[in-house]
């Protein structure tokens, strides 16, 4: 094993991905400023709140060139969510001026000061994180969990760690992207004592895998990580890992390994295909790719995409039970109220007129005689006798894929409550060459399908 390129590759990283002592004293003015403007407005609520600095910047494994803060307004757990609410945004609004409302499990500011991006967030100061009312009121415990146990260089070693799981494409708990959080990444980088021997652990797991860091009783799922919260033993840390990243993270492990390389820590965005070449891509692989294009519903994005994934499954469940034999599906979508579609690639367009369809056993006496009863005078082929069964070829209600995404057909599969009334307002069916339209909008993306990287 190359054991001194893999020092001389993350050291090089960790230079590149340690903040300077100039971007941590501004760092540390700025969250300063915002505190004191935070706990000015609190001042101003007929209630009391501490502001609490959490996240990556509040335990020093930011990466370098990062411009996020997050701070939370911690409130009395008697408070009404109603009043948590109102509370929160007020202060919010107060600290970000130009701040816009998002939601999570319910609403809080963001915006910019100083150049920095800043999310200011209400919870319930609750005793512990076994009894949150709210799912960002683990957050703070979180925090304070990990500020004594990222010493002794295991906070740079969870910078490189986050490094290249960006590099690799799997960082982010976001439910696009589906992959590995900062704070699980932290925990890991702790349990193990390092990046390096986390990469080599990582490399030869066998899920489910299963770790403890607090000697709790292992979370009961099903999912193929299991990181119990050291702070709240019910909790999977790891539950929004896909089992694609998590082997995403194994491969490019061993690559690691194998090859130390820097590239591996820089994500490849590949150059955007324009539509010539994605028709090229289409006619060389003589399949028949299948779009459904409409305008993505507005909701916010961790809404959106497992809306998308769910009715991206819901088709190709579908035309694949019809006999289109889906070889490969994408979503893809430029975000809330913009361009989307749902891409299948079938290797069966067209199917014939008749179908196929057995019946019970000749010998099944009952159940034999209505199959044939119900065939006996019907348009179909049959009934006869093949092997021991009725048969009969009927009339097949679709042949071609195409005309079943455009009909109402389609929503008769399991389809996202929001992106079916987005398809409601309007949607075209775009296939074979024509899709390589969706190039204008989704270069990059195709880029990648017509390019597929572990």
């Amino acid at each position: 094993m190359p054991e001194d390129d893999f020092a001389a590759v993350t050291a090089t990283v960790r230079e590149r991905v340690v903040p300077t002592d100039e971007e941590r004293r501004t760092l540390h003015a700025t969250v300063a400023a915002l505190t004191e403007r935070a706990r000015a407005a609190v001042a101003d609520l007929p209630v009391g709140a501490e502001v609490i600095q959490v996240g990556s910047t509040a335990r020093d494994t930011w990466l370098a060139g990062d411009r996020d803060i997050d701070l939370f307004v911690a409130f009395p757990p008697d408070l009404g969510r109603e009043q948590l609410e109102e509370y929160g945004l007020q202060v919010g609004h107060a600290v970000l001026s130009d701040g816009h409302e998002e939601y999570a499990e319910h609403p809080y500011v963001v915006g910019a000061y100083d150049g920095y991006d800043v999310d200011l967030v209400p919870c319930f100061d609750v005793e512990d994180a076994t009894a949150i009312q709210s799912a960002v009121d683990r957050t703070p415990f979180h925090t304070r969990y990990l500020e004594g146990r990222l010493d002794g260089g295991l906070a740079d070693e969870a910078r490189v760690a986050k490094q290249f799981c960006k590099g690799v494409g799997v960082y982010g708990s976001d439910l696009r992207t589906r992959g590995f959080s900062g704070f699980l990444l932290e925990l890991l980088v702790c349990e193990y004592g390092g990046f390096r021997p986390l990469v080599e652990a990582a490399a030869d797991w066998h899920p489910p895998v299963e770790l403890d860091p607090e000697g709790h009783a292992a979370v009961s799922v099903d999912d193929p990580l299991v990181v119990t919260d050291p702070t709240d033993p019910e909790r999977n840390v790891a539950a929004v890992c896909s089992p694609a990243n998590l082997a995403r993270l194994q491969h490019n492990a061993r690559e690691l390994l194998a090859d130390p390389r820097a590239d591996l820590f820089e994500p490849d965005t590949p150059e955007p295909l324009d539509v010539a070449t994605a028709r090229e891509h289409v006619a060389a692989r003589g399949t028949t790719p299948l779009a459904v294009h409409f305008e993505a519903p507005d909701i916010v994005e961790d809404q959106l995409w497992p809306q998308l994934e769910k009715s991206l499954a819901g088709v190709a469940d579908e035309l694949d039970r019809r006999g289109f034999d889906v070889l490969r599906t994408v979503a893809l979508a430029q975000g809330a109220g913009a361009d989307a579609a749902l891409l299948l690639e079938l290797t069966v367009a067209e199917l014939p007129a008749v179908e196929r369809h057995e019946g019970p056993p000749v010998h099944v006496r009952d159940h034999a005689g209505s199959f044939f009863d119900a065939y006996a005078d019907t348009d179909a082929y049959g009934p006869f006798v093949d092997g021991d069964r009725y048969v009969v070829e009927r009339e097949r209600p679709v042949t071609s894929a195409a005309a079943f995404c455009a009909s109402d057909r389609l929503f008769d599969v399991a389809l996202g409550t929001h992106v079916e009334s987005a398809l409601r307002a309007g949607y075209e069916v775009l296939t074979g060459e024509a899709v390589a339209d969706l190039a204008d909008p989704f270069g990059a993306a195709l880029a990648r399908y017509f390019a597929p990287q572990p």
